[in-house]
């Protein structure tokens, strides 16, 4: 079955969409126990297709299952690629007649058990770029797997059409399948479950950010309830340094640039608390906008313990926010690598650093040493690493070097 919701989309109410592509066709248990709702991409049109074929290409196939895979061993939050559940991506073959498979027979326990990607014989016309040139790409179905597909958007549906019943109902089965800390006899447990949500989304986007993650298509309803990451569509990792950094090409006003996602979470929650309120008294409204006001401050924490961690910095330091804002504006101006210049952070001499001897390898530093401000930020930087008591050079370089990425990158012809 296909979902339907409603969504903020580019700031602006859409209205009622839904899973125009996307088809839930299960659950699956693990040995472990664990619950994983199975989902098919590009799979046929649902209901709510619009004018879309329903279908989805190799191309952005491949880049869900890298981007989401990626995202997983980076130890953030996401929903996954199904190659280590069951096995993951299908691919659609035609019979030898003109009549596809259907999507049913093509989940054979066999393939669930073995395959981990195939491709439909057929092709489909894709405008890649929205240019006007219209190619012909290789289709596929893509399996992905999160232990949730519910988002914003599936709460604003019911909220917006009155349907408060429904909305109580689906949010107590998502809080008690999904929300463990949450007392299921507690009067305020939608409000304790805003406020997971709440926190648990400014630590996502916080993590986002330390990995130079730009997801590109920040709509409520590619917003998870659980705080995953969800819909990998035009998302993008930095390579250089750039608050402005925009991978989908059709965000002309660059709403969701990498620099304004902790804005745009901050919107999102607000919709939320909008989707909630008819379920909150008086006094539970009150407490619920006190909650969303606490968003920034939580992200900004995680933020700085993030970067902090980056830097290999040890305890609390009140100019630690200054330090990481001095080097991100470094890295900005001279528009140095943002993986490359943590990671050899990491691997460089705190003796190369003193004499400001940035050995060539080190390229990505050598870039950002060019700024004129350079000295002043490791003159800081150094002053800070003395706080670290005990801290030998190689402890902090092993530490730093925990905390790097490797990054995917986009590949152009």
């Amino acid at each position: 079955m296909g979902e339907q919701h409603f969504q903020h989309q580019f700031g602006s109410w859409a209205g009622q969409l839904g899973d125009g592509r996307a088809h839930l066709i299960g659950i699956y248990t693990n040995r472990f126990g664990s619950r994983w709702e199975l989902q098919l991409k590009g799979s046929g049109r649902t209901p709510y297709f619009r004018n879309g074929d329903g279908r989805a290409v190799l191309r952005s196939s491949v880049r869900e299952y890298l981007g989401s895979e990626a995202m997983h061993y980076l130890g953030i939050p996401t929903s996954r690629a199904a190659r280590y559940f069951i096995r993951f991506i299908l691919y659609l073959h035609r019979t030898e007649g003109s009549r596809p498979l259907s999507v049913c027979s093509v989940l054979t326990p066999q393939l669930l058990h073995f395959h981990s990607l195939v491709v439909s014989d057929d092709d489909i016309w894709r405008d890649q770029f929205y240019s006007g040139n219209i190619k012909k790409e290789r289709g596929a179905i893509v399996l992905r797997v999160a232990k949730s597909w519910f988002r914003i958007g599936s709460l604003e549906i019911l909220a917006h059409s009155g349907e408060l019943d429904l909305l109580r109902m689906l949010l107590d089965m998502v809080i008690k399948e999904h929300f463990p800390k949450v007392n299921m006899n507690y009067s305020n447990k939608y409000l304790a479950f805003f406020s997971q949500v709440v926190s648990e989304t400014a630590r996502l986007i916080a993590l986002w950010m330390s990995v130079g993650f730009a997801h590109g298509v920040c709509n409520s309803d590619n917003f998870s309830l659980l705080s995953i990451t969800i819909d990998y569509g035009p998302f993008g990792f930095m390579d250089s340094y750039d608050p402005d950094f925009v991978p989908n090409t059709s965000d002309d006003e660059r709403r969701y640039k990498i620099g304004n996602q902790a804005n745009v979470g901050m919107f999102n929650m607000n919709k939320l608390l909008k989707a909630l309120n008819p379920l909150f008294s008086p006094r539970q409204k009150q407490l619920a906008s006190q909650i969303l006001e606490g968003y920034p401050e939580q992200y900004y924490k995680s933020f700085t313990e993030l970067f902090k961690a980056k830097l290999g910095l040890l305890g609390d330091s009140e100019d630690d926010s200054y330090l990481i804002a001095f080097l991100l504006k470094l890295m900005e101006d001279t528009r140095a690598d943002f993986t490359m210049t943590f990671r050899q952070l990491s691997e460089i001499s705190e003796d190369h650093l003193k004499d400001l001897s940035i050995p060539k390898e080190f390229w990505a530093l050598q870039d950002v040493a060019k700024h004129k401000y350079f000295s002043s930020w490791i003159d800081m930087y150094l002053l800070r690493l003395k706080r670290n008591m005990g801290d030998s050079d190689s402890e902090r370089s092993r530490r730093m070097s925990s905390e790097y990425s490797h990054n995917l990158f986009n590949h152009s012809k």
